[in-house]
């Protein structure tokens, strides 16, 4: 059973899922996690036939307590007032500074699919509908410094009043306290030092806390909200679920002051973009909408929701990250199609039918992208063996629109290509093994299905053949392609372009053969010390002595993983006649346990 599908297991008949976001900032993607695991809830509630809603609430009455991470308005000024009170930055069109940064967030819920009921804070409280919740804290605030003491160890006054006012003078509601209730209006001071973020006017009144005049501390709050809709489930992030934290408080009052039972709760871990805990009002980590302009809907839903919520999401927008992603996605689609039915449960969640695309690898796309002429689409029916229906095409524009966003927004200079067309000046500073190696690699690629892993495969398989190091061998076909010593995965980029341009590229690089013969060989020592060392690993060893301007013995030793690799050995150095190697070579074999054919 699926994690979601164990919550619904764990209620009967109507259900109301809640979750809810402060928009002091920007709000990020981690915030997503906690929006989507509600929504997993309430999706299979309703999957198994039970009636089910889903609320999300803008908590706008709370006080703004730091100052926007990405704006150059000055608010300070309006630090202590509720963020529904403080006016949105100039240009926007939204009517204050919460609606500002929480437009752009609710904007993802429809983007995502997500079908839920919003409710504004402020309206909870000008409206009245908590009223019944705020007479009953403050009408018993020693059971509520009761319940602090008992659950969190936290100690307060005796003559502490869990509200805070909206100041009738400063209009701030973060600088308040309360000091007395008679049953209709509470009184209040409006202290200068109460916080270090803000400054109080010094105010001393009397005023109704009913109809928006106040706000309760929001682990109370909480707890009426829970009362007031009769919320059945409700999760929260991992630090508000500690022994004696957040959750336990606003339990506690919802048991003791309204005689009910807390919703189901779903601890989960925070959401991570690269190993770094987000915030909204610092500006920390990228925003919802960001990661849900570079996702298409179902890959964002898949990566939030395939982990328990217990379980750590960290996600950064590189390249190999995301081709991960997409990759274990596509996985997932064909365990569907295998029969797995978990795996079909988890597509649909997502909004995914787990039919037959002819997916295409996220490295592959973005490097696509960067070819010009290249046709993805025609790509992706080549591999396919038929052309692309209707849902194929959309998955794949969704992929494209996403290697589209990934290049303009996150890729490195790395990651950015520019295929020359001409050969790169660069090359001339090759060293002849460098060069040489061009050309076998255009021998084995000639001979290879022009496909990205049978060319991979065979770039690896040239740098065996040279005999040369794999850096250096990759270092020199980035060179001669890109005029730069790196670039996006060779077997992508070899397989979006045409095969005659790379092969008369590799070919078009002049070298010196001797040079390059006395470049890739070692001399006899060294060759023995080779083979001692990996005679283990050794199956069997074909020589040939090629008719070359230098004398020099070709070795290609099968190894026991299935590889090739070929050792050239100067043939002057031999111990014995240079010119009948094939005897030495024989004696080696022996003493080391493996057989060698001569050409």
């Amino acid at each position: 059973m699926l994690w979601f599908e164990e919550i619904a297991s764990k209620v009967d008949g109507p259900q109301l899922v809640n979750d809810s976001k402060t928009p002091s900032g920007r709000v990020h993607v981690g915030a997503l996690r906690g929006v989507l695991i509600h929504y997993a809830a309430f999706w299979a509630v309703r999957a198994r036939g039970c009636e089910a809603g889903y609320r999300f609430g803008i908590d706008d009455y709370d006080p703004m307590d730091e100052l926007p991470a990405d704006d150059t308005v000055d608010f300070r000024e309006h630090l202590g007032r509720p963020l529904c009170n403080v006016p949105a930055p100039p240009g926007s069109d939204a009517p204050n500074l919460a609606e500002h940064f929480a437009g752009e967030f609710l904007a993802v819920f429809d983007h995502l699919g997500i079908p839920a009921d919003f409710y504004r804070t402020s309206r909870l409280y000008g409206d009245g509908h908590v009223n019944e919740e705020i007479h009953a804290v403050l009408s018993h605030p020693e059971v509520i410094r009761e319940i602090y003491l008992k659950v969190s160890g936290s100690q307060k006054p005796d003559h502490w009043y869990p509200f805070q006012v909206v100041c009738e003078s400063c209009g701030r509601i973060g600088t308040t306290v309360v000091t007395g209730y008679d049953g209709a209006q509470v009184t209040y001071d409006c202290r200068p030092e109460l916080v270090t973020w803000a400054r109080g006017c010094g105010h001393h009144g009397k005023m109704s806390p009913f109809d928006g005049g106040g706000k309760l501390p929001w682990k109370l709050e909480w707890a009426a909200k829970w009362h007031h809709f009769g919320v059945t489930i409700e999760g929260a992030g991992k630090d508000h679920c500690t022994k004696g934290g957040s959750r336990d408080v606003a339990a506690a009052v919802l048991r003791r002051l309204f005689r009910r039972e807390p919703p189901v709760n779903v601890p989960y871990e925070f959401f991570l973009v690269e190993g770094a805990k987000m915030s909204s009002s610092r500006g920390v980590g990228a925003s919802a909408k960001e990661i849900s302009d570079l996702l298409p809907p179902r890959v964002l839903k898949f990566l939030m929701l395939s982990r328990r919520p217990n379980q750590q999401v960290n996600f950064s927008p590189e390249k190999q990250t995301i081709t991960n992603l997409f990759n274990q996605f596509d996985r997932t689609r064909q365990q569907a199609l295998g029969g797995d039915d978990d795996a079909r449960t988890l597509l649909e969640l997502c909004g995914d039918a787990p039919v037959v695309h002819s997916a295409l690898d996220f490295g592959l796309v973005a490097t696509f992208l960067q070819v010009p002429r290249a046709d993805l689409y025609a790509e992706a029916a080549k591999r396919k063996g038929a052309p692309l229906d209707d849902a194929e095409r959309a998955d794949l524009a969704g992929r494209l629109a996403a290697g589209r966003y990934w290049l303009d927004n996150y890729a490195s200079e790395d990651d950015r290509i520019t295929v020359h067309d001409a050969l790169p000046p660069g090359v001339a500073e090759l060293t002849d093994a460098e060069k040489g190696f061009l050309h076998v690699l255009a021998d084995v690629l000639e001979a290879t299905e022009w496909a990205e892993q049978p060319l991979q495969a065979a770039t690896y398989d040239a740098a065996r053949r040279t005999p040369i190091p794999q850096p250096t061998a990759f270092r020199a076909f980035y060179q001669a392609l890109l005029g730069r010593d790196s670039g996006p995965r060779a077997g992508s980029l070899i397989s979006v372009l045409e095969p005659s341009f790379v092969l008369g590229r590799l070919r078009e690089v002049g070298y010196s053969e001797s040079g390059f013969l006395v470049a890739t060989a070692i001399t006899a020592p060294a060759f023995e010390e080779w083979v001692g060392k990996n005679a283990r690993k050794i199956e069997s060893a074909a020589a040939g002595l090629r008719a070359y301007p230098v004398g020099c013995v070709d070795v290609d030793f099968r190894l026991t993983d299935g590889k090739t690799e070929r050792k050239r050995m100067l043939s002057e150095s031999l111990p014995d006649d240079p010119s009948a190697p094939h005897a030495y070579l024989d004696g080696l074999a022996r003493e080391h346990g493996f057989t060698i054919t001569s050409e």
